[in-house]
Order: C-alpha cells, then sequence, then structure tokens
C-alpha cells in the first residue's frame, strides 16, 4: 500500500536538524561486504568497520534517484532512530550524508524474520506466542510514550538478531514513521493491506491507535496461525477491515485463551477512540497470566495453518518482485 496522499503535517526535512557524521567519508570507515537485500531507491549490504572490524548492516540509498517525498521519510527516519533507545528497535548507529549516497549504519540481524522462525518450529504453545506480543506491545507502548507512531508493524518489520535466539526480536523499517507533534494527528494513508486499520482507510485524520490495530493482527496470526482479515480482492478486504468483520473459527480458537481473544477484541475495536492503548494492552490480564498455564496449551494445529500463511505471504512477495523487475526491464526497454 505504501504511502498516498497529501503529506503529513509534521514531515519537514528542511527544519529537521541531523548530527551528521562527516569527519570521514563511508568508504574510509567502512568496507562493503554481501548484499543482504534491495528494494526501489536503495540497497542493503553486509559492512565490517575497518578500525574495528565490528559488522554491521548498511542502506545505501543512491540520491539522485530519490523522490522528494522520499527523501523526507528517510531523513524523517534518521531523525526516529537516532532519539530511539529501546533493546527490541533495531539502532541506527551512523548516517552519512555524502554528495551521491546516502548511508545508514544499523545493526545486523542475522535471525531473518520472526514469522519464518516460528513456522520451523516442530511445537508451539500459547506462552511462546504470549511472549512474542509481550515484547511487541512493551516496544510500541515506548515509541508511544515518545510520540513515534510506526505506521507499518507488520512481519516483514519484527526481526531477529541471531539465528538461535527467539526473543531477540527487533523492530525495522521505520520509513513511515512519523513524530506527532502538539496536538496534530496524520493524515497520509500509509500501510500494508491486512494490518491496515480502519481510519487510515476511511482517509480520516489518525494517530497512535493505528498501531494498536496492526498488533491485533499480528497477535492474531501468532495465535490463530492465520489473518483476520483475507480476501484476494483489495476492496474486499478493505470493506472487511473498515467494518472490523472478523471470526475466532472454532476449529483454531477453541482451545485459546478466552483472555487473549479478549485482547485480539480490544485492538480490533473499529472505533479508535474506545480501541485500547499500548500501556492498557501491556497491562492486560492475558500478557501476565502464569507461565505455566499457557504453556500447557499447545497450539500445534495451529502452527499448521501458520505455515500454509507464511508460505502464501512469501510467495505473493516474490511475485510483487519479479513484477517489479519486470516492469523495470519494460521501462528500460522503452527509453534504449
Amino acid at each position: 500500500m505504501g504511502c498516498v496522499g497529501s503529506k503529513d503535517q509534521d514531515t519537514r526535512s528542511s527544519t529537521i536538524n541531523l548530527e551528521l557524521e562527516n569527519d570521514n567519508s563511508f568508504e574510509m570507515q567502512y568496507r562493503l561486504l554481501r548484499e543482504l537485500g534491495s528494494g526501489s531507491f536503495s540497497t542493503v549490504r553486509e559492512a565490517s568497520k575497518k578500525a574495528t572490524n565490528e559488522h554491521f548492516a548498511v542502506k545505501i540509498v543512491k540520491r539522485m534517484d530519490l523522490p522528494p517525498d522520499d527523501e523526507e521519510s528517510l531523513i524523517e527516519e534518521v531523525s526516529i532512530l537516532k532519539n530511539m533507545d529501546h533493546p527490541h528497535i533495531i539502532k541506527l548507529y551512523e548516517f552519512f550524508e555524502e554528495r551521491h549516497f546516502y548511508y545508514l549504519v544499523t545493526e545486523l540481524m542475522l535471525g531473518g524474520e520472526l514469522f519464518d522462525r516460528i513456522v520451523r518450529k516442530t511445537f508451539y504453545n500459547e506462552k511462546e506466542a504470549r511472549d512474542l506480543v509481550k515484547i511487541l506491545l512493551s516496544t510500541v507502548k515506548y515509541m508511544h510514550e515518545n510520540s513515534i507512531v510506526h505506521r507499518d508493524l507488520k512481519p516483514e518489520n519484527l526481526l531477529l538478531t541471531s539465528d538461535h535466539d527467539d526473543a531477540s526480536i527487533k523492530i525495522a523499517d521505520f520509513g513511515f514513521a512519523r513524530q506527532l507533534k502538539g496536538g496534530a494527528g496524520l493524515k497520509t494513508q500509509c500501510g500494508t493491506p491486512g494490518y491496515v486499520a480502519p481510519e487510515i482507510l476511511r482517509n480520516e485524520e489518525y494517530g497512535k491507535p493505528v498501531d494498536m490495530w496492526s498488533c491485533g493482527v499480528i497477535t492474531f496470526i501468532l495465535l490463530g496461525g492465520y489473518p483476520p482479515f483475507h480476501e484476494e480482492k483489495q476492496a474486499n478486504l478493505f470493506k472487511k477491515i473498515k467494518s472490523g468483520d472478523f471470526t475466532f473459527h472454532p476449529e483454531y480458537w477453541t482451545h485459546v485463551s478466552d483472555e487473549a481473544k479478549d485482547l485480539i477484541k480490544q485492538c480490533l475495536t473499529v472505533d479508535a477512540k474506545k480501541r485500547i492503548t499500548a500501556e492498557q494492552a501491556f497491562n492486560h490480564p492475558w500478557v501476565h497470566v502464569d507461565d505455566d498455564v499457557l504453556a500447557n496449551k499447545n497450539l500445534n494445529t495451529n502452527l499448521t495453518e501458520f505455515r500454509r500463511y507464511n508460505a502464501r505471504r512469501k510467495f505473493r512477495a516474490g511475485v510483487k518482485a519479479i513484477v517489479a523487475a519486470n516492469r523495470m526491464a519494460s521501462i528500460i526497454d522503452s527509453i534504449m
């Protein structure tokens, strides 16, 4: 879905003062290694710092190709990340603004996406799901206390630091994140279909509650193994989201705690003013249920459905990448 519509009132790159690392160039300090990923205007590479041999991830953005709106979003992302200090938010170490490129040096996440780790499990219970939700809620609570709205919480943005620790989750990709200023809300339509809040789809002014809606969707998937809102046609999907039309299907939810379902319902409340806040969600009874009680609630049946959902999610992402590559190839052919 991305971001469409008018610019947010709080995005003013010209007035943001950033502490730029201008003593030495990026090339003088870092050695670029393997490619980790790429997007429309950027590439992510692993890099080592020459002085210490420490390894990092580096987002390299070609300035000449960057549309003005995307440049503003990048500057806002840097400004936000520089002020974030939380164990479950990806750390920005340095930012270089050079003639041809921007370089964002962040911690290296070697564990991949959280959902990819879950589907490799042979056993899965409600305690494991609850522990992940607790981390997510504590992190969103921290962001909201600092007036930051992420606006794009989804599985792809929940990453693991290592390949052997399931709890080392970090929220990544603050490209759509904004800082609320004064009493003003946000207006730009942002997010990802399936995770976006109804007030955004209704083109209303919005704020922190949109993140809580996304938390509700993620919690639903972690417990049920499939998304609460699913339609092949986007128009039908958005209709379901705007009406809050979801179901706890008995074959997947009978054995899940009533308290967990209550938290989900409070997150997926259509009226943003009545939706649970991050602090309230973090203090919800289910988040603090005794570990032994939830460990006895087996979710293996739902884990099978989770694997199907994750495979479909990955397949759709692959198709989108191929379509984008083919479209770009067609554009290049047309101008040669």
